[in-house]
């Protein structure tokens, strides 16, 4: 089958030189005859005999030839060369190169009409010559045909027209040709006949494809009162339901008219409705969807067959169900002081859906939505309704968004003392616990520092999280203990939160004791925990940091203070040469800055104290004068 798809022009009025063409303006019935000249790649096949008296050839045709070919242009250059496309299946066309003398090249009988009945005769028609070819030096001949219909007996013609002058083109066109006849009572057969008005020479030269015979009748609607759109829609609660159609042919065609109604439930398989043969048609007591349509005829014998009739558009009366109640896609649960979500709904095909604030009556919050965004929680109605036609809604559909407080907490960092364990409280009562050690409880224990979780849930699935962060106490440990003429300090070795005491029981914060007198004693360091305390043991003898030997009575002479509860102490004085200038015990020492009765010079000078049990304290003082 070619089609010529380059550009196709469809030849719907002619001059009045060509006023016996034209195409059927009414409904066309499906082809009676079609002439498609078959499919293939190859030449072929030849025309039966009778059809045509000019010669077949196996290649492009010359004058008084022809060929049956999917491609034009194979050997001749000044014809299109193109495939005059045809379907996926590879269709042809009688590719015709006209002869030098006018006349007949096509004829075809054609059987089967039915009587009574207008028909179209239709075909496609393509000048093959190409214009930019420039092979005709004084120019082509164009195409001309003339088609007639004549009656079975060939003696009275019942039809004809030509289609003019198809003048070559620079690129393929194709144009399709048409004229309507009528076929007498008994009359089932006609011959058509395509004759060459120009002569061979250089151009006439065409191809045909496509020819069709169908019938043609009057273009028939159908309404229902108000209803002229060929569709009519009822409330499913209205059913049974009645109604009367009317058919209106446009009188374009037929001179009477025959009807048959029919019916369909899918608009594919038709069933006669029996007894229905007026233009008006009752609908009685219809309880679901149903499609019908009116066959129409010039003649009533010849609404048995559907080649030689034609139809209305189909008019379907529709059944539209009560929607059902939406389906929610979910309540839904604020945490907190979260932001109202948007709810939703799903509803039907042809359904919408209003929002309402009860779950009957009530007052409308938001029309022709799937959803809705609250302001507030609370309970929201979704009902659903068919976009269709106002029938009775559906049954409403509840969405719920509860608010859902969950507990302000806060996380903690907790000291816990090495090889010990201690209790970690979720802090809050009335909720589900899950621990990141997969406890449940409100508290557990932990016996090892590190990070720990619990994810503090309400029942409606709303949860915080709480963090806790275990650490493990540093060891209470003195580094030393450091003293002067009016201060002890106990110096720890790492930091934390300790304690410090000098008698194991009076404990304060600060590390530093002042204004206590001489003597041994002992040092006490704890963290606040209680995890572990630590001592030692030290001398304490104060110093005096210069002296000024002037007689004053104020600093007079070094002494050191409470270095008499060690009598059996050694003290040694030096000069910053490490020249010993005196060495006495602590039972009674005192050392007024001379030496063999002279005063030394201001300088500084240095004690060594030797204690037994407690090593040796090393200082030095300064001596002004």
């Amino acid at each position: 089958m070619i089609r010529f798809l380059l550009l196709l022009a469809l030849v719907l009025s002619f001059n009045n030189s060509y006023g016996q063409l034209g195409f059927c303006n009414g409904s066309k019935g499906d082809p009676i005859f079609q002439e498609d000249f078959g499919t293939g790649s190859g030449y072929g096949p030849r025309l039966a005999a009778g059809i045509t008296n000019y010669s077949y050839v196996t290649q492009d045709p010359q004058d008084g030839e022809y060929t049956i070919s999917s491609i034009i242009g194979r050997e001749i250059p000044s014809w299109h060369s193109y495939s005059p496309n045809l379907t996926p299946s590879g269709g042809k066309a009688l590719i015709i190169n006209a002869g030098f003398t006018a006349g007949q090249f096509y004829r075809t009988d054609i059987s089967g009409l039915c009587e009574n009945t207008t028909y179209e005769f239709s075909a496609y028609l393509m000048n093959i010559y190409n214009s930019a070819s420039g092979a005709c030096a004084d120019g082509d001949i164009p195409v001309n045909v003339k088609f007639q219909i004549w009656d079975e007996t060939n003696t009275q013609l019942l039809k004809e027209g030509s289609t003019g002058a198809i003048n070559s083109t620079a690129f393929p066109l194709a144009e399709e040709y048409a004229l309507t006849f009528k076929s007498a009572p008994g009359q089932n057969n006609v011959i058509l006949k395509m004759f060459n008005n120009g002569e061979g020479g250089c151009g006439n030269d065409l191809a045909i494809d496509d020819i069709i015979f169908r019938s043609c009748g009057d273009l028939t609607s159908i309404d229902a009162g108000n209803s002229s759109n060929m569709n009519l829609r009822v409330c499913e609660e209205d059913t049974p339901y009645n109604v009367d159609l009317k058919a209106t042919p446009d009188n374009t065609v037929y001179q009477t008219h025959a009807y048959q109604w029919q019916r369909s439930l899918d608009a594919v398989n038709w069933t006669d409705i029996s007894g229905a043969n007026q233009s008006n048609y009752t609908v009685v007591n219809l309880v679901q969807s149903t499609y019908y349509r009116v066959k129409v005829a010039e003649d009533s014998i010849n609404l048995t067959n559907n080649l030689c009739s034609s139809f209305s558009e189909a008019f379907f009366v529709q059944m539209v169900s009560v929607p059902t109640a939406p389906v929610s896609n979910g309540d839904v649960v604020v945490c907190g002081n979260s932001e109202i979500p948007q709810i939703s709904v799903k509803a039907g095909v042809d359904e919408m859906v209003n929002w309402y604030d009860a779950p009957s009556g009530g007052n409308l919050l938001q029309a022709k939505s799937f959803n809705y965004q609250p302001d507030v929680a609370g309970i929201f109605y979704a009902e659903a309704k068919s976009t269709l036609i106002e029938c009775k809604p559906s049954s409403r559909t509840a969405v719920k968004i509860t608010l859902d407080n969950i507990p302000d907490v806060e996380d903690e960092t907790i000291q816990i003392c090495p090889n010990s364990n201690i209790s970690l409280d979720a802090g809050v009562s009335g909720f589900n616990y899950m621990w990141s050690t997969g406890e449940n409880s409100k508290t557990i224990q932990v016996t090892q520092q590190g990070n720990y979780t619990v994810e503090i849930a309400t029942n409606l699935g709303c949860a915080v999280t709480r963090e806790f962060t275990v650490n493990d106490i540093d060891d209470a440990q003195i580094s030393d203990v450091r003293t002067d003429e009016n201060s002890i300090e106990i110096i720890p070795v790492n930091t934390g939160v300790f304690e410090y005491s000098l008698d194991g029981v009076n404990f304060q914060d600060s590390n530093v004791f002042l204004g206590k007198p001489g003597g041994v004693y002992t040092a006490y360091m704890r963290d606040k925990s209680g995890c572990n305390t630590v001592s030692l043991q030290f001398p304490y003898i104060s110093p005096l940091k210069f002296i000024t030997p002037n007689g004053d009575g104020y600093n007079d002479n070094f002494i050191l203070r409470g270095v008499e509860t060690f009598p059996s102490s050694q003290i040694m004085i030096y000069d910053r040469y490490g020249k010993l200038l005196k060495a006495s015990n602590g039972s009674n020492f005192s050392w007024n800055g001379t030496l063999e009765g002279k005063d030394l010079p201001a300088a500084d000078y240095w004690y060594h104290i030797k204690i037994e049990g407690f090593g040796e304290l090393k200082g030095h003082f300064s001596l002004i004068r």
